[in-house]
């Protein structure tokens, strides 16, 4: 009998005035100064969140249900779904940040992703084994429960990577800059250090797996280091990666499976000083990958509008929706 999956989606509308004004109450000028840690890039939305929701109806229908995390926010998901799928029977429900930090609403608000992820197990309801996207992430071709669980057993698209090395690479990085950037390997190689492990696993920027009941028991044998993650309300140095504990741990349990995430993602970084054509050269990677499972727009909102929509048409085309 195939387990039951839930998908999490964690979403922000960074462009809303209210939510803006937050950040800049609480984080001031430095925190919203560099998108590492709080600047508006992190924050911005140009309609990702659609086609992270069409990807899972479209390629995943048996999803069990769809949780879309906010801030006191709505992205009025109901009119796209119900004009592109409407024999949809997957439900979509909103959970609040407040859901998610009842007993630690002092740590709120927070407009840290880090922090977010690690109390998404506390959503009611939620079914043991689970997805978690962003919102910029979306499924790239037809997928299967068993791509990510089966049995007791939870597999990854990932590589092993050697603490040590990230380390040193780390120390490379800082050397002589004042703003020490806080990437997407610095929580994986913190959460390695909090159990001492050699080792973390390099995933990318696709669906992330994980285990309610894992979460439950952990951090209840561990509140402080749940604590000492949602305190912050922007991403900070000393933060780890609460999926990263998950499999290392799993990995030592045996009930990790690492499947190679070669060709598997095709991650889509534009920007307006990327010249020779990055968008139609990386749409044309993506369509000539017969391997590929997932992608990720990140920062559409920095790129030229011809870009946006030259990605825009291929997605909606690809996903068979309007927007």
């Amino acid at each position: 009998m195939r387990e039951q999956v839930d998908a999490v989606i964690a979403w922000v509308d960074g462009d809303d005035p209210a939510h803006r004004a937050k950040r800049l109450q609480y984080g001031g000028k430095v925190a919203t100064t560099h998108n590492d840690v709080g600047g508006d890039m992190r924050f911005r939305a140009t309609g990702e969140i659609y086609f992270c929701i069409a990807s899972i109806l479209r390629y995943a229908p048996w999803v069990r249900k769809i949780w879309i995390v906010t801030d006191n926010q709505d992205p009025h998901a109901e009119e796209f779904v119900a004009r592109n799928f409407p024999d949809n029977k997957i439900p979509i429900e909103l959970v609040d940040h407040k859901v998610l930090f009842r007993g630690y609403e002092h740590y709120l608000p927070t407009f840290n992703s880090l922090a977010i992820s690690t109390m998404l197990w506390r959503i009611p309801g939620l079914s043991d084994r689970f997805l978690y996207f962003n919102d910029d992430v979306f499924l790239a071709s037809p997928a299967k429960s068993e791509m990510w669980f089966e049995g007791e057993k939870t597999y990854i698209y990932a590589r092993k990577v050697p603490a040590t090395a990230a380390r040193l690479l780390r120390w490379g990085k800082h050397l002589g800059k004042k703003h020490k950037t806080f990437g997407h390997k610095d929580p994986m190689l913190n959460a390695a250090d909090l159990l001492h492990s050699g080792f973390f696993f390099l995933f990318p920027h696709a669906p992330v797996p994980m285990r309610r009941q894992w979460f439950e028991r952990f951090f209840g044998q561990r509140p402080d280091l749940l604590d000492s993650n949602i305190r912050h309300r922007f991403r900070e140095p000393s933060q780890f990666s609460s999926p990263t504990l998950f499999y290392v741990s799993s990995y030592r349990e045996g009930t990790l499976g690492v499947r190679s995430p070669k060709g598997t993602t095709c991650f889509f970084k534009p920007s307006v000083e990327k010249k020779n054509g990055y968008m139609a050269r990386k749409l044309r990677e993506a369509e000539s990958n017969p391997a590929l499972l997932f992608g990720c727009i990140n920062s559409l909102g920095e790129t030229t509008l011809e870009e946006q929509e030259m990605f825009n048409q291929w997605i909606t085309h690809k996903l068979n929706i309007t927007l």
